[in-house]
């Protein structure tokens, strides 16, 4: 990890909260600095919750307390550039101009690349390469916009000479998951980490002894419960747009660093295998 967003990690951990949690996450989202510059009784007011309800948020987080929490919240306040103001990089009002909405997806869509980058488990990222280097046998699991992205991950490794399947009918994914076994690695799409179209045929894949791996916004959902290995990416919702463009392009970057790795481990032949895939089509360009 090259760092890491205390804002991004709440929200990766706001499925696995009690509703008494989420109150404190929620107000520490909407005003962080505010949170920052109050006393632990004074967020439990706002909240509308105790102040244990406030400490076991902080526990939840892997702090060892409200003191640790107000802490990290001004540390990154102090980190942020002035562009990442309040309000930003999220909520679209109804009066908002064209101009506006595009700023926002814009902010939205950097600050999900820059957090996914910060968190991601660079040992786990490893595992994974190594995984799908060695791996006879790779499917992907993903439906709707994460299908799309899965799909192009595919493509990839067909161009270096890595065989995969990308499945984005439960049906045909239980029947190939059936099939997996030891040495064959089964990668989860799942943006909300609770797609049943997903967590099922990924859990028969591990239940086969195939190596798993989560791609998720979410480290505590049920699609990262059935994988070896989670990968995090750290998107926010954009209003209209829950797990849209910015939670794409998290997940394009965790690929793209897989496809990268597993081409670095035999690059001489990947080198050859891109070569040769990008003659045979070189005649249907326009000159």
């Amino acid at each position: 990890m090259t760092g890491e967003s205390l804002q991004a990690r709440i929200h990766g951990l706001l499925p696995a909260l009690s509703p008494a949690q989420r109150q404190v996450a929620d107000e520490v989202l909407r005003d962080p600095a505010a949170a920052a510059s109050s006393t632990i009784g004074e967020l439990a007011a706002r909240c509308g919750t105790s102040l244990p309800s406030v400490t076991r948020f902080c526990l939840a987080l892997g702090l060892g307390g409200y003191a640790e929490l107000r802490l990290a919240l001004a540390a990154e306040s102090g980190r942020s550039s002035a562009s990442w103001e309040l309000g930003t990089g999220g909520e679209v009002a109804a009066e908002d101009s064209l101009d506006d909405v595009l700023r926002t997806l814009l902010l939205a869509d950097t600050r999900a690349l820059e957090d996914t980058v910060a968190e991601l488990d660079v040992r786990a990222l490893g595992q994974a390469v190594r995984a799908i280097s060695d791996a006879r046998q790779i499917d992907l699991y993903a439906v709707g916009g994460s299908a799309t992205v899965a799909e192009d991950m595919r493509l990839r490794l067909h161009r270096i000479g890595r065989s995969a399947n990308c499945w984005s009918d439960v049906h045909n994914a239980l029947t190939s998951a059936a099939l997996l076994g030891a040495g064959d690695v089964a990668i989860g799409l799942s943006h909300s980490g609770e797609t049943v179209e997903v967590l099922e045929p990924l859990a028969r894949a591990r239940s086969q002894g195939a190596r798993t791996v989560a791609i998720t916004n979410y480290p505590r959902s049920p699609v990262a419960r059935q994988a070896d290995l989670v990968l995090v990416t750290a998107a926010r919702d954009v209003t209209f747009r829950s797990g849209g463009l910015a939670g794409r392009h998290a997940q394009m970057v965790v690929l793209d660093a897989l496809y990268i790795g597993v081409a670095q481990r035999d690059f001489s032949l990947a080198e050859q295998a891109f070569d040769i895939t990008a003659e045979a089509v070189a005649g249907h360009r326009v000159k």
